[in-house]
């Protein structure tokens, strides 16, 4: 049976006396969730919503965000739990979500449960009407009561206990027969905290030095990643403003050391947005590099990384198929495609995501990554690799890909990658890694 247990990010005290304020967390909490549902991102919708977030002040802050991620990790069960204590499917998708956001903060976090029924009913009176605050109380409640015979009713469908959409789940099950409970189980935690060490700035024992000094705990994790066992914010890093490290998952910092740049060597970064790729591979080696992007806002995001860092690339906005409105003619020695995906092996990170994507979206995908796939083959040189790289589970969007892409492409060669941590091109999600797949390709001629 899956047990709804406490998770320790934001539970350092009681809020039961913070009053207003935690109404005002529970109101923001439903509104940014409210936000997702319609079809935005978390963190778009906690951009939209940055005013209000920081007048909360920083303990509520963090409430609310935990709050947000926790309901979203978790929400299958939370759905699961409350549909048996609603009588039919009418009621208003905003209380809904009070609900979900109540529910979670009784099952998982140290939050008296009658501080948050009490907030909770406040807060109906203030989002909807006063008088369904009777309704909101009458739920609770009965969860608090009956909440046993609620756990293991839940576990009874594959949405209630493993908190995926069903399909997902099916999903999983195909694609990865030994590995998809440990996958979705481990998709409830919050995600590592990993630091890239930047080689030309630092070494990682040098790094690991500095972190020691100032009372930070961290292990080096890859070939120049550091896990901190405490996750903190970017001001609290040290030199990170100097551009000595970069925050970046260790499964995603493999892109560099795979495609192993040489100095001097034309290479292109397609699909480079925010940049995390693009300035390793930057600091790997003195290599001319072209990061490339459709989306202009994002391109100033690799920018800004770039600058930090202290490195330079050549900047280009442009459809990555539509070859004629930024190839210049001359081949690369490497290419990294890091194409768009599903998302499907960061869900840990973006909880948001298992709610966003739809049954369809992992094959839609895939036809968008063969037409890049296909067009930036034209533009690597004989001899030279394309490293292929999704941040998906799905084999849509790896292995099934890959197959039909080397059956039509008679002059790639599939190269065998680094044995651990790869299986077959996955990266198994586990403590210190998200999601990947990765697959090195070889023009012959």
């Amino acid at each position: 049976m899956t047990k709804t247990t406490s998770e320790p990010p934001v539970r350092a005290r009681d809020l039961s006396g913070e009053g207003e304020r935690l109404e005002r967390a529970q109101m923001l909490s439903v509104e940014l969730l409210q936000q997702v549902y319609a079809g935005s991102s978390l963190d778009t919708a906690t951009q939209r919503t940055m005013t209000q977030l920081d007048a909360l002040g920083p303990h509520l802050k963090a409430v609310c965000r935990d709050t947000c991620y926790g309901v979203l990790r978790h929400r299958g069960r939370i759905r699961a739990l409350l549909a048996p204590l609603l009588k039919d499917d009418n009621t208003q998708v905003l209380l809904k979500t009070l609900l979900e956001v109540a529910l979670y903060q009784i099952a998982y976090t140290r939050i008296a449960s009658h501080a948050v029924v009490d907030h909770a009913v406040k807060s109906a009176g203030l989002l909807a009407h006063p008088a369904v605050g009777g309704f909101i109380n009458a739920v609770l409640r009965n969860f608090i009561r009956q909440r046993e015979n609620l756990e293991l009713e839940a576990d009874r469908t594959a949405e209630g206990r493993y908190s995926h959409p069903e399909w997902w789940v099916r999903r999983m099950k195909r694609d990865h027969p030994h590995d998809w409970k440990k996958i979705l189980e481990l998709a409830q935690t919050p995600p590592p905290l990993t630091l890239r060490i930047n080689i030309r700035k630092t070494t990682l024992q040098g790094y690991l030095d500095i972190l020691q000094q100032n009372a930070i705990e961290a292990y080096p994790v890859g070939v120049s990643g550091v896990h901190l066992v405490q996750a903190i914010s970017v001001e609290h890093i040290p030199h990170f403003f100097d551009g000595w490290v970069s925050v970046q998952d260790a499964a995603a910092q493999w892109a560099g050391h795979i495609l192993a740049p040489k100095k001097g060597e034309r290479i292109l970064d397609a699909c480079a947005a925010p940049g995390g790729k693009t300035a390793h591979l930057l600091e790997l080696a003195e290599i001319k590099l072209s990061a490339l992007d459709q989306d202009g806002l994002r391109l100033e995001r690799v920018k800004h990384n770039l600058d930090r860092l202290g490195l330079q690339a050549e900047l280009l906005c442009a459809d990555a198929v539509d070859l004629e409105t930024w190839w210049d003619g001359q081949t690369f020695d490497r290419i990294l495609l890091d194409a768009p995906c599903t998302g499907s092996g960061v869900t840990r990170r973006h909880p948001d995501i298992r709610w966003l994507r739809r049954s369809a979206d992992p094959s839609t995908m895939s036809v968008q990554q063969a037409r890049l796939l296909k067009a930036l083959w034209r533009t690597l040189k004989p001899g030279g690799t394309l490293l292929f790289v999704t941040c998906s589970l799905f084999a849509e969007e790896g292995p099934k890909l890959i197959q039909g892409f080397l059956t039509e492409q008679a002059d790639a060669r599939f190269k065998v990658l680094p044995q651990p941590p790869f299986e077959q091109g996955w990266i198994i999600p586990d403590a210190l890694h998200d999601g990947f797949f990765y697959a090195l390709l070889e023009r012959t001629r």
